[in-house]
């Protein structure tokens, strides 16, 4: 029965028991030396042999990097620091210690240890994109440029390194834009072939040729770089020989291609060139070299050229264009008097004779007199009442009436004035349409005498009382 249990015998269980307690007793002993994989570093040497300073136990939420931070309280106060390396690296993350820094390798092994190529260098704002490389092809070691410490930078090694490969360069580039090469440069080597047209500002014409500080002069930051103004006055406002008459705007009239010759686009001012006055010199209008402040109405040049003698004033541009001085029309619907009907192709000089314009009567009778017919029938000579400017006939009374005018007519027709108006309109006559012979003898009859005055009884056209027929 023991035979079957083998290994598992109640004999091999004690054995393996009181073997795992020497082994503890053992390592206690020794100070946890069994499994230490090495010595410490020369720096750590007064943690001996007491393991529990940095590794805690299995079962403690504690961990290595707490145990670290708690005795090398300076890196846990640059972790709070973005402007530091540790707070820069971490930047809030929670990174252990042993990720770079390693230990057990012995009095004089490294503490730190990082991998130069995945070495996320770009975090401490300045990228290892252009220095991969050194003369003669070697690889960059953190030494190269770290001299003193990993932890902390000169700029002289900058200085020092391109001064070799370009001292000309370098003394003049330090003239233009200071010592402080990390004030511009992150390491990514964007001005070594710089493309200006990546920018706002093209360079094009003879600003391809400038250097950069003409333009960028003292710039010491990128900001200062980047904020310079792209307006041509902040370079050029001392070359204005204009002496501010045309304001700042430098690009109406020069371009980069040659300060001169100049060329003025008179299109974007407030008075465009059209038709001659496109092909004008510049000095019909700009006497004496003067721009700023010329009146741009036309009168202020074509006074002149009034052959009206100021009678339409000065708004010359009411019948003229700039497309020729005496091809003029005018828009008599811009006047007191708008021209409808026949009126639209009546002869100016019908109404304007002699030339006169200005103080036109535009009374109907002033060009169309009072006829015999009328015989002074309508005080103030009111035209409209019968005429329009469709037609001076047919004309079509309006006025008050108190005999129907659609007397004696089918489908409310009304009548002309001729009708019943014989001779002229200060006479009438109902003998026009009724038989006066056969009128007169009718009345006879009834005993009436007087066949003059028929609106004596017919004051509204209608018939008498027991009268039969049509109205009289």
């Amino acid at each position: 029965m023991n035979n079957k249990l083998g290994c598992l015998s109640p004999l091999a269980l004690v054995s393996f028991f009181l073997a795992v307690l020497a082994l503890l007793i053992s390592e206690i002993l020794n100070g946890n030396a069994m499994f230490s994989p090495g010595a410490l570093h020369a720096a750590h040497a007064n943690i001996g042999d007491d393991c529990g300073q940095c590794h805690a136990p299995f079962w403690a939420s504690e961990r290595m990097t707490e145990r670290c931070l708690a005795c090398h309280t300076e890196i846990q106060a640059e972790l709070g620091d973005s402007s530091t390396l540790h707070g820069t690296l971490v930047n809030g993350a929670d990174t252990p210690c042993q990720t770079c820094h390693t230990e057990h390798a012995g009095p004089a092994g490294l503490l730190t240890v990082m991998d130069t190529a995945s070495f996320p260098h770009e975090a401490t704002g300045f990228a290892l994109t252009a220095h991969r490389t050194r003369s003669p092809g070697l690889p960059f070691a953190c030494g190269d440029c770290h001299t003193e410490s990993i932890a902390r930078f000169d700029q002289q090694t900058c200085l020092n390194c391109h001064q070799q490969r370009d001292a000309a360069f370098m003394a003049a580039h330090q003239a233009d834009f200071g010592a402080n090469c990390l004030a511009c440069h992150d390491g990514h080597d964007r001005f070594s072939h710089f493309d200006h047209a990546q920018t706002a500002f093209a360079l094009t014409g003879k600003h391809q040729n400038a250097a950069c500080a003409d333009c960028h002069r003292q710039a010491r930051t990128l900001t200062d770089l980047q904020s310079l103004s792209t307006t041509c006055e902040s370079c050029h406002l001392k070359d204005d020989a204009h002496a501010g008459q045309f304001g700042t705007n430098c690009g109406v009239c020069h371009s980069p291609e040659g300060w001169q010759p100049a060329q003025f686009d008179h299109n974007r001012t407030a008075f465009k060139l059209e038709g001659k006055h496109a092909a004008a010199p510049c000095e019909s209008c700009h006497q004496n070299g003067q721009y700023k402040g010329t009146p741009k109405d036309c009168y202020a040049c074509h006074q002149a050229d009034d052959a009206h003698n100021g009678q339409y004033g000065t708004t010359c541009e009411t019948c003229h264009t700039p497309t020729d001085w005496k091809n003029a029309t005018f828009d008599h619907n811009l006047s007191r008097f708008p021209l409808t009907g026949a009126h639209l192709t009546v002869q100016c000089e019908n109404c304007h004779q002699n030339r006169v314009f200005k103080g036109t009567p535009t009374e109907c009778a002033a060009c169309h007199r009072e006829p015999n017919y009328h015989a002074g029938m309508f005080p103030g000579q009111a035209c409209s009442q019968c005429h329009t400017t469709t037609a001076w006939r047919p004309a079509q009374y309006n006025g008050p009436h108190a005999f129907p005018m659609n007397h004696g007519q089918e489908g409310g027709r009304l009548n002309t004035c001729a009708d019943c108006h014989q001779p002229t309109l200060a006479t009438w006559t109902c003998y026009t349409c009724h038989n006066q012979a056969e009128t007169e003898q009718k009345h006879r009859k009834e005993g009436i005498a007087n066949f003059s005055d028929c609106l004596r009884c017919h004051p509204t056209g209608q018939k008498e009382e027991g009268e039969g027929g049509e109205n009289d």
